[in-house]
């Protein structure tokens, strides 16, 4: 009798261990997470007109210092004069600053009429952005050019203003009054409202900024499947590493690194079978850890909902 009781304790002992594997490590139930709706952004820079101004709403540099060179083999000394006037001005009546280089340019200006710009870079008369970076705040001018071929009669250099709010991202105005007129005339001026918008759209600092794009996720037993989209939807690229942290009814179950990431790239993590140690989890919550400073961390951080069907 003495065997059978070891015995039957064994099978009793193997059957409890057997089932406290099952619970522990094998699926038994499926739970589907989703993200919230994205939000709309994370800045209202609260101008009626700013659709109506610029090509695209919110078009600005990277910085509110922005270099520009002169080609002095096509431009004569009066054109050159002009845009460096131009400039000055513009700076006078804003947050921004300008610097003249030698090469690299933020905004290039040539007096070449044999050089063509690219129409598919929405172009206006003689200037205008030739490189756009779409974010989710901005879309991002990262080089201008201007295109000076008339000469300006006028006391002011309204041509070259014309043309360098251009590369600065404005459209042209209907009122005839303003600098922005299609056909430019000695009595137009700049006004308020541009150098009013210039500065809304440059009060935000030059920092990256990342975000959650999407994330989904399908915990099966204690193991989590998920797919999470982060990108830089800030001015700048990223100037270190970063993690996604990821927590399970507040218990973290991952951390990946997030490598650098450029001004509008992005990159998506798929990972698979990650162990969630607590059962009958009903919140996912996933954490953009970084050092380095971010126009906003408001968006580091997304809890995913469970889907209701």
């Amino acid at each position: 009798m003495g065997w059978l009781k070891i015995t039957l304790g064994f099978v009793f002992s193997m059957v409890v261990f057997g089932l406290l594997v099952f619970y522990w490590f094998m699926p038994f139930n499926s739970i589907e997470f989703i993200s919230p709706p994205p939000s709309n952004g994370n800045f209202s820079l609260n101008s009626s007109l700013m659709p109506e101004m610029q090509f695209y709403p919110n078009m600005r540099y990277p910085s509110y210092n922005i270099t520009y060179s002169l080609d002095s083999n096509s431009c004569s000394l009066k054109k050159m004069d002009d845009a460096k006037t131009a400039f000055g001005m513009l700076q006078n009546l804003t947050v921004l600053n300008f610097y003249q280089v030698d090469s690299n340019a933020d905004i290039s200006v040539t007096c070449d009429n044999k050089v063509v710009i690219n129409e598919n870079y929405f172009v206006a008369g003689e200037g205008g952005p030739v490189n756009i970076t779409k974010t989710e705040d901005f879309d991002v001018i990262e080089k201008g050019k201007v295109l000076l071929l008339r000469d300006s009669n006028c006391q002011t250099p309204n041509i070259a203003v014309h043309e360098i709010l251009h590369a600065l991202g404005f459209k042209h105005s209907t009122n005839p009054g303003n600098i922005m007129y299609p056909v430019t005339s000695c009595d137009e001026t700049i006004g308020q409202e541009i150098p009013e918008l210039i500065d809304n759209l440059y009060s935000i600092p030059s920092y990256p900024d990342l975000a959650f794009d999407s994330a989904s996720a399908i915990i099966q037993g204690r193991y989590l499947d998920t797919n999470v989209t982060v990108s830089n939807v800030g001015l700048k690229d990223t100037p270190d590493a970063a993690y996604l942290l990821i927590y399970a009814n507040g218990y973290n179950v991952d951390s990946e690194v997030v490598p650098l990431i450029p001004l509008g790239g992005g990159l998506t993590f798929s990972l698979k079978n990650v162990w969630v140690p607590a059962a009958n989890v009903d919140e996912l919550t996933y954490v953009l850890a970084t050092n380095f400073t971010e126009i906003s961390q408001k968006n580091n951080q997304v809890k995913l909902e469970i889907k209701k069907y």
